[in-house]
């Protein structure tokens, strides 16, 4: 999708192009990411760890009509317990000790743009109760303050935790859930779009170069093939941290090769895998059969896990999802 760096003109014109790939699951979290934008409703964007959760909030904001505002990013598992509420809600001179002044919390400062609530599943369960009636009225009052402030503020979550299994197991609240769950949108893995990696790979080398004020440089085949077999568990932060070291440490070298990158050369997954023990009988076994059958299991559970989308299924099994169906119809021909 990024084939050369974007100018700022070009990002403001299109804020999505921040989120570079073009896999399916990509593309199909960037047409909800576009269609919601403009509007008012409140977004939870799920994901692990270093998937692009702030980068798809900041494409948000950037593409609604609040762009003019601020965009005020909180991090709620970065705040102390006692302090959460004054963040998110200011206080006023003396509501507590060390208070020496009066202080806007976050709602203020994002009053008429967006509020961007970074791992809301670490908020303490008295802050959650606070937060939702905040978010249902639009008001709230100052720490040490009987004056009600009114806010017209948009909404955006992120976690990387699971909040329906919390609900269920009452480490946060069904209502706020329900509050914020308005418009659900999940981020995939990297390892769930391999094919993205050389893309996203060669736009992150571009960038951290331009800002290094280094030649361009490039990666070698090796190089790509190497990356493409790790697992990134980090994600995209974890590349654009592999990619900045080697930048680093590459010198007055233009090209990158796959010494550059500590990076383990076996299969792409990092995940164990147990392949189970099978005992050739005496009277010997139909090795066709046997495989045809242990591969129809593979491409069966996989497609368990995946509620039957066969794209996710073949990325969770490291194939093309060409191979995938091709694979998949010549095992059900077989065993019809």
């Amino acid at each position: 999708m990024l084939r050369t760096l974007p100018t700022a003109t070009q990002i403001s014109r299109d804020p999505f192009q921040s989120l570079v790939g073009s896999s399916r699951l990509l593309r199909e979290a960037i047409e909800v990411l576009r269609l919601v934008a403009p509007r008012h409703c409140t977004i939870l964007i799920t994901g692990r760890t270093g998937t692009g959760k702030e980068l798809a909030a900041r494409a948000i904001h950037q593409a609604s009509a609040r762009s003019s505002r601020d965009l005020v990013s909180v991090n709620c598992g970065a705040i102390p317990a006692d302090l959460v509420e004054a963040e998110f809600f200011g206080h006023v001179k003396g509501a507590f000790s060390g208070a020496i002044c009066g202080r806007a919390g976050r709602f203020e400062q994002a009053d008429g743009g967006t509020l961007f609530l970074d791992e809301v599943g670490e908020l303490p369960a008295e802050m959650q109760a606070k937060l939702l009636r905040a978010l249902q009225e639009g008001e709230f009052q100052r720490v040490g303050s009987s004056q009600t402030v009114h806010v017209d503020v948009r909404i955006i979550a992120a976690t990387n935790r699971d909040l329906g299994r919390m609900v269920e197991r009452d480490q946060f609240r069904e209502d706020l859930y329900y509050r914020l769950n308005v418009v659900p949108i999940r981020l995939p893995d990297l390892a769930e779009r391999i094919d993205d990696i050389p893309e996203i790979a060669n736009f992150l080398l571009r960038r951290s170069c331009l800002r290094e004020g280094l030649p361009e440089k490039r990666l070698s085949e090796a190089a790509v093939s190497r990356l493409c077999r790790h697992n990134w568990p980090g994600n995209v932060r974890q590349l654009q941290n592999a990619l900045e070291k080697a930048v680093a440490l590459s010198g007055d070298r233009l090209v990158l090769s796959e010494t550059d990158f500590a990076l383990p050369k076996g299969p792409r997954t990092e995940v164990a895998c147990d392949v189970p023990s099978l005992q050739v009988p005496a009277s010997g076994l139909d090795y066709d059969a046997v495989i045809c059958a242990f591969e129809r299991d593979l491409l069966k559970q996989a497609l368990t896990l995946t509620d039957g989308n066969k794209k996710r299924a073949a990325d969770l099994l490291r194939l093309k999802r060409t191979t995938f169906l091709a694979r998949w119809k010549t095992l059900q021909e077989a065993a019809a």
